[in-house]
């Protein structure tokens, strides 16, 4: 007899481990993809593989006090500490599905007092005279000590498939954590680079605002003499106030700059200043060819793409409601009336026995929650595709951009050198009395504005070449490349 018990419980056992889980198998879903970008030739998609390294990419710029501000960033950014606690907390999520494969085991141990009925009763008769009646009754006692095993089996694949769900969530997560250390990494730098242009701009203003001053001088002295109108005074006076407001306007968008990174580095902006140096970072060259695993490694796309098979595994988590579940429990234990001897033989007891559970009407439940899961699903697969897409509108935008800057700043350095040449001539004929102050002015307005706008250029294309960096995942090295580099 103990046999034929035996059998079907092993097969039973059997197919819990070996059978198939519900619902439909992870498929990668289908993109229509350009084989290259079009503003860059070798340049062609890929599929996510975010696990690819990718390096210290902003140490393509050689700035020292970058690479610094970068390390403090990754110690202290409270939003980046924020999704990292976000990435455990998923973590956390898996250990905790993972341990519904296994029987949990619990005890208890408890005293308990009981009683009824009880007391005595008075009741008077229609003659004046009373009856008292009592009633038993008592307190009792008890005694328990039980050990109990519950255990569901996976017959249907639902634990196999919310595990399956979770995982891919924490994966997404990681993807997630990724992508906000890349964005903060990517403002971070951005900042710095701007705040080095603005040093660049100061130092631009600073060094006309004196050769304004020396105009004026020169003027004033020459107005004394009776060679120039008053008038030529009160245009080299404005054009000098004019300039050195734009200089003062300059420390305010510097001190925003400075502000926003104290932010990012996890300190107080009080706390916080960066003193000016000579020059600017070198603008990055961007490869002609680079390798296709670039793409691959952006960690939005990497999340979008978890998050469908996340959702994918739901289907079947909800599919298995179909299904009964089998849960094998036991207990045992003492149980007595008396402290005395309890834990003893007489008061041994136990119990096992298999549990089917099966929902035979739900008014449609079910069927809703499965629309549900496969509804989610569809979601997040048109999401999954249209991050693909916007990915790779930004790489082709940054590409572009990066490209028009560079020939802009080409002319633009011809109408700079022009400009600074026509200064030079222009004030030389203003020195030997052949032009009125007016024609300087003019030609010093238009100087002074070709070499803002060239440094505006330039970064305009610093900013291009960082935001190119974050389209791409984290640079445009490959990942040996980048492995080197760590």
């Amino acid at each position: 007899m103990k046999r034929k018990h035996t059998i079907p419980a092993l097969a039973l056992l059997t197919l819990a481990l070996t059978g198939c889980a519900i619902g439909p198998d992870y498929q990668r879903p289908e993109l229509n993809t350009p084989a290259a970008f079009r503003q860059a030739a070798g340049w062609k998609a890929a599929e996510p593989a975010d696990a690819l390294a990718r390096g210290a990419w902003w140490e393509l710029y050689g700035d020292a006090t970058l690479n610094d501000l970068q390390q403090r960033l990754e110690q202290s950014n409270q939003s980046l500490a924020q999704s990292l606690a976000q990435y455990r907390e998923a973590q956390a999520l898996v250990r905790g599905t993972r341990a519904a494969f296994f029987p949990s085991v619990s005890a208890n141990a408890g005293r308990t007092r009981s009683g009824q009925g009880g007391g005595s009763s008075t009741v008077r008769l229609a003659d004046g005279s009373t009856v008292t009646s009592s009633g038993s009754g008592g307190v009792s006692k008890s005694y328990d000590l039980t050990f109990g095993v519950n255990w569901e089996i996976d017959l249907w694949g639902k634990l196999r498939r919310q595990l399956e769900a979770d995982n891919a969530s924490l994966s997404a997560s990681a993807a997630d954590l990724a992508a906000v250390r890349l964005s903060l990494q990517s403002e971070l730098a951005q900042n710095y680079l701007q705040l080095r242009v603005l040093d660049e701009q100061q130092r631009l203003l600073d060094a006309t605002v004196a050769a304004y001053a020396r105009s004026l001088k020169l003027t004033e002295n020459q107005y004394q003499a009776g060679i120039v109108p008053k008038s030529d005074v009160t245009q080299a006076r404005t054009q000098l106030k004019s300039t050195e407001a734009q200089a003062i306007d300059l420390k305010y968008q510097r001190a925003q700059l400075e502000h926003a990174m104290a932010v990012l580095i996890g300190v107080p902006p009080a706390e916080f200043a960066l003193a000016a140096v000579d020059g600017v970072p070198a603008l990055p060259e961007v490869p002609v060819s680079v390798p296709s695993q670039l793409l691959e490694r952006r960690p939005d796309v990497a999340s979008a793409e978890r998050a469908v098979m996340s959702a994918n595994a739901e289907i079947g988590v909800a599919k298995a409601a179909w299904f009964p579940s089998l849960n094998l429990s036991a207990a045992g234990g003492y149980r007595s009336g008396t402290l005395d001897r309890w834990l003893s033989t007489p008061n041994r007891f136990w119990s096992i026995g298999p549990e089917f559970a099966m929902t035979l009407f739900d008014a449609g439940l079910i069927r809703s929650q499965v629309d549900q899961a496969e509804a989610r699903y569809d979601q997040t697969v048109a999401g999954y595709r249209q991050t693909v897409l916007d990915s790779f509108r930004e790489v082709e935008d940054f590409l572009v951009q990066l490209r028009v800057l560079e020939e802009e700043s080409a002319v633009q350095q011809q109408a700079l050198d022009a400009a600074r040449e026509s200064l030079r001539l222009v004030e030389n004929q203003y020195k030997a009395g052949t032009i009125d102050y007016n024609s300087v002015v003019s030609v010093q307005t238009a100087a002074l504005s070709n070499e803002r706008t060239q440094l505006d250029l330039l970064g305009s294309r610093l900013t291009a070449s960082v935001q190119l960096i974050a389209a791409l995942g984290g640079g445009w090295q490959g990942p040996e490349q980048a492995a080197r580099r760590e």
